[in-house]
């Protein structure tokens, strides 16, 4: 470590035997083994902050006392009191946790880590020996010597194997040195306590040999042999195999120092990189054994890009070297790299003559991992086509590492080969914004910003197609004019195309297309006609007209592909470009006539199942009648209906104009009623506006006057609700034309409700009050009961209205008792609201009291929010008429709440009565 500048103060921390502390060489109370923990478990992440529940893990695992929090801020408070004087060290408390601020060469685990580092791309084996001595010395014992958690147990025991992997190095690096006889007598105890260390065991073999005691290398042989079959049922690997026969056949070489340079195939590292800091720490997490990566990801995600940033970052851990194969699995020849090649290419770099080479898959396999045996060697095995093609390559030594990218899973090396999946996600707005950045520079970026937000957009976000942006726009183009022909109707994808079909966006996409079964195929095209954002099983096997486990195949081979992807348990979506992509090949591939009755499928589907929802949503609705039901696979459970209408809506939005532009009118109309209850119940009422308008225009086509009807009783309902009451009276009136017209007299009667309705929130209650009684006689006469309860609801509103409440609580009871005999829990809710008005009136606050609460209760179980925020209201109006400010203020803030939610009008009323 340096000193620190002005006075002469060293300051180091040791984890590598017992915590400890010292400065200027003179050790500092670290406190009891808790605290000392504590320190331990900010200095292995030092300069970094740790989240405070992280370090709380590290201390006391999952089994951390009451207030550990307490506990760890005053351990915390006393370690930044200890160290106050001390320069360059710190103790500090960040929105994202703990950290504590030192030299990193001040931690002898970080300076550990450091020199064997640079042991590994040292210029020869003399530096190497001295670095890896220097490291080494740094240990007094076993780490964290004395502290028991089970954190402390697990970067123990990765750091004993780090001890362990430098002590070999040194010795390889001593032997290449002819250090061999003042080596033996500590190889001979390694060997002791590590038994089954092939690498070691050839390295005391070797020094054996080397010190004429060839008799006593071919015993420790045959003894590593022995307890290999015994213990573990295996035979030594190629290379302790190799050594053996070598010293059998007195190879002239043995003798030789061994110092060929190192073998360094990766490719030069990505000119622009941003972001993936997750991914390369993840990358970078310590492991047991071989470590293989698996970098999987659609095309164009930076797989590739992320693999060479890492190995670049890393290639000084791997001193015997690097080697890179691009495997061609997704090719634009559409010829992927058998594995006999790829072992040739392999073996041929690590300076196998080509007539030596075994002339079978498996001899080939085994005389790579002969040669790998006790390697530090890194190997990146790009573009993967699956997991067969893989195998074949991996070594058979803990010392190597392989990285590998595929656009598909391989589970089957996860499974069997100890695989560490890595899914490689599109960067996010910032990271984009970055890569431009870098590209073009920040002022270019800064200065159209709005450009840059509709490149990113249509880009999907995806590195490849924001590279070939960046390069267009470096050659001149300005951005604006990009996301002009990004967002063209000729599409994405053409303003993305280059001469070079490495980097075109349509020929990258293509690749991995023309990997999938026909099935597959089929369903990838068919998706561009779903209008998004995501899909789930029962509507894509509606969409390909298959049944829902054929059709889990498909989407099967499709998410496996990276062509699709599940955002949620059973939600899957088509990223910007890849939808592009779909949509190009469904026009060019697909007949119009397959392309329209798949979409009418997918239509039915949702219309039949939206049908079902709504009725479970609101029991009492008079149903419409549907075209043919598809088949009941091909409905999707709707329990609970209130959850299925969030998850769909957006989708059903959608699907309203996309029947409308088919020319299926009717699904138009219909699909825009199943919505009315839930768009309606949680305030999306311009929504709900805009889906009736397209419906209102596909029933005049239709020249359907029911449909029409319908639709204009609809829209009247949400301009009142958006307190537009001309409009509504206007369409409440078209409505009623329509449906005496029909002789539908229900559907009159509701309409007379609904212009009551509108006179109420005009303050004309005896207007309103004609309305209820036509409705009221209308609805007696068809023998209408939940009719004839909410006529009487309404009245008994419109008496109270007219300050008449004796009047209003008899009609308000007559309803109540019809809502209960009907089953209607929503009516039964509105009635007690208006219960709760009449007794306020009478000057029964309890009883008032007591009906809000209950209505309240019912429309929360029904999800009515714009309801719950209008009795919210009047609860508040009752809290303050009876002096109880504080429960007035909070039923007001509910209701105020739920009105700026929805941005309605009447949230100025409340926020009136809070300000006064």
């Amino acid at each position: 470590m340096n000193p620190q500048v002005g006075a002469v103060v060293m300051v180091r921390f040791g984890v590598l035997g017992p915590v400890e502390a010292r400065v200027g060489g003179v050790p500092v109370d670290a406190g009891h083994a808790r605290q000392r923990c504590v320190l331990a478990a900010l200095l292995v992440d030092v300069n970094r902050p740790v989240p405070i529940d992280v370090v709380l893990d590290r201390v006391w695992g999952d089994r951390p006392p009451q207030r550990a929090r307490n506990a760890l801020a005053g351990y915390l408070s006393r370690l930044r009191g200890g160290f106050a004087q001390v320069p360059g060290v710190g103790f500090e408390h960040r929105p994202e946790g703990y950290r504590v601020t030192a030299d990193p060469d001040a931690v002898d685990m970080h300076r550990f880590r450091r020199l064997v580092a640079e042991a590994r791309t040292a210029d020869g084996p003399a530096s190497a020996a001295g670095l890896l001595d220097e490291a080494l010395q740094l240990w007094r014992g076993d780490a964290f010597a004395g502290l028991e958690t089970f954190w402390i147990h697990e970067i123990r025991m990765s750091l004993d194997a780090e001890r362990v992997a430098a002590t070999l190095d040194r010795n390889e690096a001593w032997l290449r040195l002819g250090r061999h006889a003042e080596l033996l007598g500590e190889l001979a105890r390694l060997a002791g306590e590590h038994p089954l260390d092939e690498r070691l065991a050839g390295q005391l073999m070797l020094a054996l040999y080397r010190c004429d005691r060839q008799a006593d290398a071919l015993r420790h042989y045959e003894v590593v042999r022995a307890r290999l079959a015994d213990e573990l049922g295996v035979d030594p690997g190629p290379a302790l195999r190799a050594l053996h026969q070598r010293m059998l056949t007195a190879d002239p070489s043995l003798p030789a120092t061994d110092d060929r340079p190192a073998c360094r195939q990766l490719p030069a590292p990505p000119a622009w990189f941003v972001g993936r800091a997750a991914e390369l720490t993840a990358l970078d997490e310590p492991h047991p054994g071989m470590v293989l990566h698996l970098i999987t990801g659609t095309a164009g995600v930076g797989k590739t890009t992320l693999a060479l940033r890492w190995a670049h970052l890393v290639a000084h851990r791997f001193a015997d070297g690097q080697l890179y194969l691009n495997l061609r699995g997704f090719d634009p020849g559409g010829s992927a790299m058998p594995p006999t090649e790829a072992l040739h290419v392999l073996l041929g770099a690590l300076g196998v003559p080509a007539t030596q080479i075994a002339g079978t898959v498996a001899g080939q396999t085994g005389q790579l991992r002969g040669l790998l045996a006790g390697k530090r060697m890194l190997l990146v095995l790009d573009n993967a086509r699956d997991a067969d093609q893989i195998r074949p390559l991996l070594p058979g030594s803990a010392s190597c590492t392989v990285v590998v990218t595929s656009r598909v899973p391989l589970p089957g090396l996860v499974v069997g080969h100890g695989g560490r999946p890595l899914n490689l996600d599109v960067l996010n707005d910032a990271e984009c914004r970055d890569l431009l950045a870098v590209r073009i520079g920040r002022s270019r970026v800064a200065a159209e910003a709005e450009a840059v937000r509709e490149i990113v957009a249509r880009c999907a976000r995806l590195p490849l197609a924001l590279a070939i942006v960046a390069a267009r726009a470096g050659s001149g183009a300005a951005l604006r004019t990009i996301a002009g022909e990004l967002s063209d109707t000729a599409g994405p994808l053409s303003a993305l195309a280059e001469p070079d079909p490495a980097i075109d966006m349509r020929s990258v996409l293509s690749w991995s297309y023309r990997a999938l079964g026909p099935a597959a195929a089929r369903l990838f095209r068919r998706l561009a006609l779903h209008p998004g954002p995501d899909i789930g099983t029962a509507a894509a096997a509606g969409l390909d007209g298959t049944d829902a486990a054929t059709v889990r195949l498909a989407i099967g081979d499709l998410t496996r592909a990276h062509l699709l992807t599940e955002r949620v348990p059973g939600r899957f979506a088509l990223h910007d470009l890849l939808r592009a992509y779909a949509v190009e090949l469904a026009r060019t591939v697909d007949h119009e006539a397959d392309r329209h009755a798949a979409t009418r499928r997918m239509l039915d589907h949702y219309l039949h199942t939206a049908h079902r929802a709504a009725l479970a949503l609101h029991p009492h609705r008079h149903p419409i009648a549907l075209p043919d039901a598809p088949t009941e696979a091909n409905v999707a459970d709707v329990a609970p209906a209130p959850a299925w209408f969030a998850t769909e809506q957006t989708v059903l939005v959608r699907c309203v104009t996309l029947a409308a532009r088919e020319s299926l009118d009717r699904h138009a109309w219909q699909l825009a009623w199943t919505l009315t209850d839930h768009l309606d119940r949680h305030g999306h009422w311009q929504q709900e506006v805009l889906v009736h308008e397209t419906a209102l225009a596909a029933a005049h086509r239709l020249g359907d006057l029911g449909a029409q009807a319908a639709v204009h009783r609809a829209l009247g309902r949400m301009s009142v609700r958006r307190c537009h009451y001309e409009a509504a009276a206007d369409h409440y009136r078209s409505a009623l034309d329509r449906f005496q017209a029909a002789g539908d007299q229900v559907s009159a009667a509701h309409t007379h409700l609904g212009l009551g309705w509108v006179f109420e929130h005009q303050d004309r209650p005896a207007e309103a009050l004609d309305h209820d009684r036509r409705a009221l006689a209308l609805f007696r006469a068809a023998g209408h009961q939940l009719g004839q309860a909410r006529s009487l609801l309404h009245l008994g509103g419109h008496h109270l209205q007219l300050d008449e409440p004796v009047q209003a609580l008899a009609d308000s009871e007559r309803a109540l008792a019809l809502f209960r005999e009907v089953g209607d829990l929503f009516g039964v809710a509105a009635t007690y609201d208006n219960l709760g008005g009449v007794h306020h009136r009478l000057g029964r606050h309890e009883e008032a009291s007591g009906c809000y609460h209950r209505s309240l209760e019912l429309l929360r179980q029904a999800g009515d929010r714009y309801y719950e925020a209008v009795v919210l209201d009047h609860l508040g109006d009752l809290h303050h008429a009876t002096g109880d400010v504080a429960s007035a203020r909070d039923a007001w803030k509910q209701a105020l709440s739920i009105l700026d939610e929805f941005n309605h009008q009447d949230a100025d009323n409340v926020r009136a009565k809070l300000a006064g």
